[in-house]
């Protein structure tokens, strides 16, 4: 047979970014312009760290911020527990955390084989599968690659719960309902995160019997070969696009460290045979790294405050990478994943990896 190469049009892609920040101010943090807003464009954050999220940064750098940030900086909470999606639109939780309030969740599942609902700034989004989506009589559109041959065709239903026709006794509103009810009535593990700022009492979740956790960081020391991290200031014709190239190394270097692998340590014996991987560069610095990670349902705003206070705390020459992975979207199940470095030595200056 013939070796075609497959499609790469629903691929994801990593889109990464050279630039400067610009002035930062502390009360009014911008939320519009890169990289905060690469951070804010994700819907579901599952881990974040310095270098999910996920933090990775020097270990004096570490001694600055553990006070400043980690102690002053609340710790974020979310909830897990088990609801039919009738019960969204029941009473006081429909009134007070859709209509009212701001919340996120998120069902169990994958996005491309099971029916999973998520719900966003009002907005409630089912995936599903043919089946379901037939019965339950909804109007929705195609999830994923049309006609791609060994994968079932998949409907994704968007429901904007906010809007002044959602109430009991209007036809549309009573349709969704109805099918709640009689078709989409098997009850789903969610994720649960409150972000009002005025939580109602007794909150309408507790009648749910939710498992409420608090996200604390998980802290790791390090000892690793460091490259440099400046990207280079000139192109070499000769060679090609050399930011291509530090681009592609540094993603991966901050990648094996997330993954804890063995082939930065600098006492690392590896076979040749086996890994002939280096860090980039012709020199390297052994040193001394902390990674910070949360773990959990975590919200783009608390993950953009985090980086913003991180950036308030590091000195003008310091640096530190700040990655935040969300969950699984659409009918891939591909995740959103962001890392922002902000460069050594150049006071402001970032570059930024967009996988999506």
């Amino acid at each position: 047979m013939l070796d075609f190469p497959s499609g790469t049009k629903n691929e994801q892609r990593c889109n990464v970014t050279h630039g400067v920040m610009g002035h930062l101010d502390p009360k009014q943090p911008p939320v519009k312009r890169k990289p905060f807003a690469a951070i804010l464009s994700q819907s579901f954050i599952q881990k974040a760290s310095f270098v999910q999220t996920e933090l990775i940064l020097p270990e004096e750098l570490y001694e600055i911020i553990k006070k400043d940030v980690l102690t002053d900086l609340s710790k974020p909470v979310y909830s897990r527990v088990i609801l039919p999606l009738g019960a969204l639109l029941e009473g006081e939780f429909f009134n007070e955390y859709i209509k009212r309030g701001h919340v996120l969740m998120l069902s169990e599942g994958k996005s491309d084989v099971d029916n999973v609902y998520s719900l966003r700034e009002g907005i409630l989004t089912l995936h599903l599968d043919k089946e379901s989506y037939e019965r339950s009589g909804l109007v929705g559109k195609p999830d994923g690659v049309k006609g791609k041959r060994g994968t079932k065709p998949r409907w994704v239903v968007e429901i904007e719960l906010r809007l002044p026709s959602m109430l009991h006794g209007k036809k549309g509103f009573d349709r969704i309902v109805y099918a709640f009810k009689n078709v989409l009535n098997t009850p789903a593990t969610w994720l649960f995160v409150d972000l009002g700022a005025n939580t109602p009492t007794p909150s309408p979740m507790e009648a749910h019997f939710p498992i409420t956790k608090t996200v604390s960081p998980e802290i790791q020391e390090l000892q690793v070969k460091k490259p440099s991290l400046n990207p280079p200031t000139e192109v070499d014709n000769s060679y090609g696009d050399d930011f291509e190239d530090y681009a592609v190394e540094t993603q991966e270097w901050i990648s094996l460290i997330s993954l804890n692998s063995q082939r930065i340590n600098p006492d690392d014996k590896i076979d040749p045979y086996l890994s002939r991987y280096v860090p980039p560069g012709d020199t390297h610095t052994s040193c001394k790294l902390v990674k910070i990670t949360w773990r959990g349902l975590l919200s783009p705003t608390w993950a953009h405050k985090m980086f913003v206070q991180m950036l308030l705390a590091t000195t003008r020459n310091g640096w530190f990478a700040y990655c935040v992975d969300g969950f699984g979207e659409g009918s891939p199940g591909y995740s959103k994943h962001c890392t922002v470095l902000k460069v050594p030595d150049a006071p402001n200056e970032y570059v930024s990896w967009e996988i999506a």
